[in-house]
């Protein structure tokens, strides 16, 4: 299902029972991320917000902020219009698992199964509802009165250290300038006045690489950033893609539907033409400056550090823009969703390249790749160590700090039952295994900056090829049938 715009995705969430409106003014500074974060802690996420009348500096916003819209798994199922998350990664699977047609009725079942990726292929328009209202901005030129600037928008100050106000959910499109591809990223903006901002794509991100060629080039580099649209281009710019798949590609697959494209007003990047708003730019190469600190999902303030500059050159919008956004901080909050959404989505991409892969979970306490749960079918020694190895070689994968490795009758979503597997199964020095690589800047325990060691810890039964020579022994368990019995006594 796609959303022809974010409004109506709110409307979903308004039948479904997962929106509440609060329509006296709420500040943007702090007052709004306190009242988030107490909904997202809530029992199974809490509710999506929508603030009818943020306030900046204490005046009222023009626009509508919505938050924590996809604060549970069922509001991440509505935002990628399914009954469940799942459902995706069956699609996924299907594809995948594609072989060529030996008949008619194999033939038209592989088509069904690929009906998404016919409508995956984006359209170009002319226009479209994200430039219903245009406002371009002269370089050099005095601010207008009439002109909207970011200091209009209702951008959050979430913590009290935060060095300014934050753009949480921007949709950053930039482009290849030798080969002509996009990417669709998330960078967080830090807005430094009502026409700059902090462009916060760290060293390992397509965004980054994207920027250091036009650096080598010595040329501006197009940017835009949209908010809002169909959330599937939110999910988009998250997902753990393999590098050099169009996001937008994705998002068409997602929502069953092409995304229509228009061309900027003031530079010639293309952009979904359901979004919201979008802030047209760039950034000058070589141009850095100070930018955080900030409340980051590690539930600790990442530090000031220098980056990239965004130029505000056009803001466009809906007549009816609602600003869409996120905190993050102590976990659980939003992104938790997100992620797992991911992972229950890309667990068929993992298990074609090991098949071996029952289940992965990333546990709230580890803030999305600190720590990973894998349970697998153990066939071999050292297995484990297979398995740790080769995730810690994909993708965003690499920041994963601790890999703990079950065997495939532990229920990776329940911590309990995997630390007493840790716990129990594991001799410490014989079943840890310690690597170097690079680390997530956002993480503040390394020594030195991005570069750290990773952890992997087997927690598997051991075969006798692993040094175990005492036999182990069996986990205590009742027989199905006796259960069955109780719970038929029971339930008189």
């Amino acid at each position: 299902m796609a959303y022809s715009s974010f409004t109506e995705f709110l409307a979903a969430l308004e039948r479904a029972g997962e929106l509440r409106r609060i329509a006296e003014p709420v500040a943007t500074e702090l007052e709004i991320t306190e009242w988030a974060d107490r909904e997202m802690k809530s029992p199974g996420g809490g509710q999506a917000l929508l603030f009818e009348k943020p306030t900046v500096n204490g005046a009222v916003s023009p626009f509508p902020l919505a938050i924590n819209t996809m604060g549970s798994r069922k509001r991440m199922a509505l935002a990628l219009g399914l009954g469940d998350v799942g459902e995706l990664a069956q699609q996924m699977q299907l594809i995948l698992k594609a072989k060529p047609p030996t008949s008619l009725k194999s033939a038209w079942t592989l088509a069904m199964q690929g009906l998404g990726l016919l409508h995956a292929r984006p359209k170009q328009v002319r226009g479209g509802p994200c430039q219903e209202v245009v406002h371009r901005f002269e370089e050099n030129a005095q601010r207008s009165t009439e002109l909207p600037t970011l200091l209009d928008l209702p951008i959050l100050q979430c913590w009290p250290q935060d060095g300014g106000r934050f753009i949480t959910f921007p949709c950053v499109h930039t482009r290849d300038p030798d080969t002509g591809e996009r990417n669709l990223g998330m960078y967080r903006m830090q807005v430094y006045d009502e026409r700059s901002t902090g462009m916060h794509w760290q060293v390992h991100k397509v965004g980054a690489r994207h920027g250091k060629r036009y650096y080598e080039r010595g040329e501006r580099m197009p940017v835009a950033v949209t908010l809002g649209g169909d959330p599937a281009y939110i999910f988009a710019a998250t997902a753990p893609l393999p590098d050099g798949l169009d996001e937008i590609l994705f998002a068409g697959f997602i929502r069953k539907k092409s995304v229509a494209l228009v061309k900027c007003v003031t530079n010639d990047l293309e952009v979904p033409a359901d979004v919201d708003v979008v802030l047209e730019g760039y950034v000058q190469p070589g141009e850095l400056r100070p930018e955080g600190p900030f409340g980051d999902h590690t539930g600790f303030y990442t530090p000031v550090d220098d980056y990239p500059v965004f130029h505000l050159t056009a803001i466009t919008h809906r007549k009816d823009a609602v600003y869409p956004c996120t905190v993050v901080g102590i976990p659980p909050m939003e992104d938790f969703h997100m992620g797992s959404a991911s992972v229950a989505i890309f667990l068929p991409v993992l298990q074609m390249n090991f098949p071996e892969i029952v289940d992965i979970a990333l546990p709230a306490e580890g803030v999305f790749h600190n720590l990973v749960f894998v349970s697998i079918r153990k066939q071999y020694p050292w297995q484990a160590y297979k398995i740790m190895h080769g995730l810690w070689g994909m993708g965003q994968m690499m920041f994963s700090k601790y890999i703990v490795v079950v065997d495939a009758d532990c229920d990776v979503h329940n911590t309990s039952e995997v630390l007493f597997r840790l716990c129990a199964n594991t001799d410490p020095q014989r079943d840890s295994t310690f690597v170097k690589s690079p680390c997530d800047a956002l993480d503040h325990a390394p020594t030195v900056p991005c570069i750290g060691s990773h952890m992997g810890l087997d927690a598997t039964r051991k075969l006798p090829g692993e040094g175990h020579t005492r036999g182990w022994p069996a986990l205590v368990k009742m027989p199905p049938a006796v259960k069955a019995r109780v719970d038929a006594l029971r339930g008189r």
